[in-house]
This record gives C-alpha cells, structure tokens and sequence, in this order.
C-alpha cells in the first residue's frame, strides 16, 4: 500500500502536516460531511504549525527604498510582494505601526502603466506622477482598452528610458502609499487556524499572508497559496486528501467560468493591454491567443512584469511591444541566461476529466499558478488557479470572521487594489 511505504520514510514538514490533519479525520463525527470533516481539521490546527518559509522569501522592503531598489528585491527573490517596513516607526512599535502596507509588483505595475499613458486634460496639472501618486489620482485612459495607437506609441526602447529615468530611480516606495497602488496589511497571529488562513488565501484572494509574532512585531512566517498547494502535494496517499483529490475538476464544479469569461489578449496586441486587463479584472495572469484563433499559444502572468523594469534593452529593437513579441523576447533572455522559468515550458494545459489530485501536482512540479483546461481540439474552455483549488477544499461557516477584519489596516481612502 502506498501509505505503509510512505509511513517508512522520512516525512517532510508539510507532509508532518498533513498527518496532523489524518489523525483530526479518524476522530471526526461519522455524521459530519467530507467537507465539514475537513474544516473541523483545519479549525483544530494554528498557522504556527504551517512551515516556514525559505529565509529568501520571507523579505521586507524598506519605506525608502526607491521603486528600482523595490523591483530588483521582488525579483531577485522570485516573490510577488512584500511588507514594507517604516523606516521612521520606533524601534519597539507595535506591528500595526511597523508596518506600511504591502508593495506589489501589481502596484508597481500600476504605477509603471501610469507612465505609459499620454497627456490628457484631466490629468494632475503639475504633471508630476510622484504627485498623481500620493494623491491617488488615475488617469481616465487607464480604465480603457488600449488600441492600435498605443501599440505604436511604446516602442522597445520606452521602458529602456523609463528605467534610466531618474523618476524611476529616486520615487521611494513611501511615496506612493496611500494610493491605489497599495495593498492593505492584513496579517495573522500565530494562534490564527489554518481554517482562517485557507478562506482569506482563496475566498478572500489574498495571494500571501504574513504571520506576526506579537511579542517582537515582527513577521515570523509568510504564507503563499503555492506554499499551501505544496503541502497539499506532500499530502498525497493521506486518506483525508485522497478521498478529496481523486476527484474530477468537474466534479469540483472546476473550472469555475464559461469559455466566453476567460480574460485573455490576442498575440498582435500590445502587452501592456495584457497587464492592464490583469488590474481591471482583477486576475494573476491570461493567455497569449493566437491571432485569429482560439488557442493559446503562452501565458503571461503579473509576476512577468519585471522582465519589462529588469531588462529592458531586449525590447529595444521591437518597434512595439505586442503579446507575441514580448513572450519571444523573454524566452530568448532566459534561454541566455540559463535561468529557469515557467515561461521556457510548453503551453501546459489540463482536461475537465483530470482529478484535482493531479493537477495539484502538475502546479507544484512546475512552480506555475494556473493550469488551462482545454477541449479535445486544444481550444480553451476555462482556467484553474491555486486559489480555486483552495476555494474547494474549505467552506466559510457562517459568521465565522465576526470582526477579525477590525485589526487590518484599512485601504486609503482613494484605493482602488
């Protein structure tokens, strides 16, 4: 049997988990569903017991960091946000005033499509961003599809002089909290369930959490959705996790939008048309469609972002940045690099039929958080996330938050993450 070859060799520490969580289910009430058995588990076990962190990975920005400074930490750690630490909070302040706020490449992207759109008339009259960004203002154009126009109007060569810029080089991270391009801080105590931590990671589509420690202030741990989609795939051959994962997406009520909803962009389009669609509907990533068709043939996610602020001289002979362009050219950099990246792999897509066991361990080997489901001719039919996946192994009870959100630090007034 599986588990008694499993129970012989060493167990890893999400994997310890997970055997927590089998012994909580053989004591369950026999009456109790699938699903209740498993939130009663979950209720039962702190985020203290959740794993730590790589150490590259549990990262802090400091408030006057400049965007570069910010950019360069994100992606030279792989991650896609980070808390930012008041620079000027006193040394034993609480972590409420410790902390700003959380900085994003989403929020930096923001700031970055703000650069990229022309002058319009109701734009701050001083034409200062920094200004535009401290008072929260968005240009109207942004919340419009980008046409032809704009393709032609970002050569290759645009984020090359935006990044030498010395706006780019001196704009601090703190300048631009209290804008729509911040994240609230919302962070969870050590006592915290790991039931709390899966409804905010998937209902809730907060991306990572960080864990405070109250005593010191400081964050002892930072929980991502992939980090839960990792302990999920050490919990293969655990009872309570198969009787779940051998499942069909389908049967999960997977994937969760029709054909006709899934956010994409065409391969002649400009890719910052991608990025924008990513903030306005409110998404991590959507494929590349070929022109004319219906297939994809890549995918561009938000983290992609810092391939157009961290090299951009491999754009500079493109006379636009389409979709299509901007994935070759990417590629090309990476193979040069010898740096591995989801972006090197083929399409990687999945079928209604496959069980939410597989496809966990298809997102965990490839390090990627979405998996395109696909129809016998290869034509896209939806789109499974880290977070959907969470979102069906857990249930919000009623009431069950109560005025947990009293302690998050509320968004600015002009917010619009």
């Amino acid at each position: 049997m599986v588990m008694a070859a499993t129970e012989e060799s060493p167990r890893s520490p999400e994997a310890k988990v997970g055997m927590r969580v089998e012994d909580l289910w053989d004591v369950q009430e026999p009456q109790l569903s699938p699903t209740e058995k498993l939130n009663a588990c979950f209720e039962s076990i702190p985020v203290s017991a959740f794993p730590s962190a790589p150490l590259n990975q549990v990262i802090e920005i400091k408030s006057d960091s400049s965007l570069a400074e910010a950019v360069q930490i994100l992606a030279q750690h792989k991650i896609l946000s980070a808390p930012v630490v008041d620079v000027d909070a006193p040394d034993h302040s609480s972590w409420i005033d410790r902390y700003l706020g959380v900085v994003e490449f989403a929020g930096i992207a923001v700031w970055i499509l703000y650069q990229s759109e022309p002058p319009s008339p109701r734009s701050p009259s001083d034409g200062s961003a920094v200004a535009a960004a401290r008072n929260g203002v968005i240009s109207p154009l942004e919340q419009q599809v980008l046409g032809p126009e704009s393709a032609a109007s970002t050569p290759g060569s645009f984020f090359e002089s935006l990044t030498s810029s010395e706006l780019y080089k001196s704009t601090q991270v703190r300048d631009i909290s209290g804008s729509f391009r911040w994240a609230p801080f919302l962070a969870l105590q050590t006592s915290n369930s790991f039931l709390t931590m899966l409804l905010l990671l998937s209902k809730y589509k907060m991306k990572s959490i960080p864990v405070v420690d109250l005593g010191e202030g400081k964050i002892e741990n930072i929980i991502t959705q992939s980090a839960v989609i990792h302990m999920l795939a050490e919990c293969a051959g655990l009872q309570w996790f198969e009787s779940w994962g051998t499942k069909t997406l389908s049967e999960l009520g997977l994937p969760m939008m029709s054909p006709a909803s899934i956010v994409k962009v065409y391969e002649d389009e400009p890719v910052l048309q991608a990025f924008k669609l990513m903030r306005k509907k409110k998404v991590g990533g959507i494929p590349v469609i070929e022109k004319g068709g219906s297939k994809a043939v890549g995918n561009i996610s938000l983290r992609d972002i810092h391939f157009l602020l961290t090299a951009p001289e491999i754009y500079h002979d493109y006379r636009s940045i389409t979709a299509k362009n901007f994935l070759t050219a990417v590629r090309s950099y990476l193979e040069k690099h010898e740096e591995f990246s989801p972006m090197l792999s083929d399409m990687i897509t999945c079928k209604k039929d496959h069980s939410v066991k597989d496809l966990i361990l298809l997102l965990d080997s490839k390090k990627i958080h979405r998996v395109y489901v696909v129809d016998d001719n290869g034509n896209l039919e939806g789109v499974v996330t880290l977070r959907d996946i969470i979102s069906r192994l857990v249930h919000e009870p009623r009431g069950y938050f109560g005025d947990f959100f009293d302690g998050v630090l509320p968004l600015p007034e002009n917010s619009r993450v």
